[in-house]
């Protein structure tokens, strides 16, 4: 029987594409395919795929919170993690939330199609690159950071609060309305116990999170 797999991922040539090789192999069926986290959640529910294919960072509810509510309305799924970040601000949290595996966009097709194969059958598949992340954080016996429990979208809005910018500016650049900036700031503050925006900036820019300590480092 055939391996029932959802693609979700916000490009539409990345769905394509996927879609396009893992219909050629006899013992994977894709099933459907989503944009982005509540179309995921949406279609997991309806569809019941044996394997998702997970991008991270997407419009909307992200992979992470999307993997966090799958796991729990459908415990069954196995979730794969296909995406082109490595950082540990998105590796933790997603395996956290109940990612079974975690391979990045640059993964052959066949190596990708094998971790669909691996999933189906309980088992896990880790990109070296992550593995070697999860040894060091193991090793390091070290915590996972404070910010690594906010939402994607909170952490869009955290890394312009370490711009110094207005929650007009931020609204304006994530195309959000500025009731719901305050909303985000309100819950940033809430999840990294912080007093106010300013301390927020501060702990951004400290944690490097920002676009202008990307570019300095």
């Amino acid at each position: 029987m055939a391996i029932r797999t959802l693609i979700v991922d916000d490009h539409e040539m990345v769905r394509r594409g996927l879609t396009s090789y893992l219909t050629m192999l006899d013992d994977i069926e894709v099933v459907g395919e989503a944009s982005d986290g509540q179309e995921a959640l949406r279609q997991a529910e309806t569809l019941s795929p044996d394997v998702i294919l997970m991008d991270l960072v997407m419009e909307g509810m992200d992979g992470v919170e999307a993997t966090k509510r799958i796991t729990v309305l459908a415990p069954e799924t196995r979730i794969i993690v296909l995406t082109s970040y490595i950082n540990d601000d998105q590796i933790f949290p997603v395996l956290e939330a109940g990612a079974c595996s975690y391979l990045l966009k640059t993964s052959r097709a066949e190596e990708i199609a094998n971790a669909i194969r691996a999933a189906a059958r309980g088992e896990a598949t880790i990109e070296q690159k992550i593995s070697s992340r999860i040894l060091a954080r193991m090793r390091n016996g070290s915590k996972a950071a404070p910010h690594e429990a906010l939402t994607q979208r909170e952490r869009d809005v955290l890394a312009l609060l370490g711009e110094a910018k207005t929650n007009q500016e931020i609204a304006a650049s994530l195309y959000i309305g500025v009731k719901t900036v305050k909303t985000h700031v309100s819950n940033i503050l809430s999840k990294l116990e912080l007093e106010d925006r300013t301390q927020a900036a501060v702990y951004a820019v400290k944690h490097g999170l920002t676009k202008k300590s990307g570019e300095e480092s």
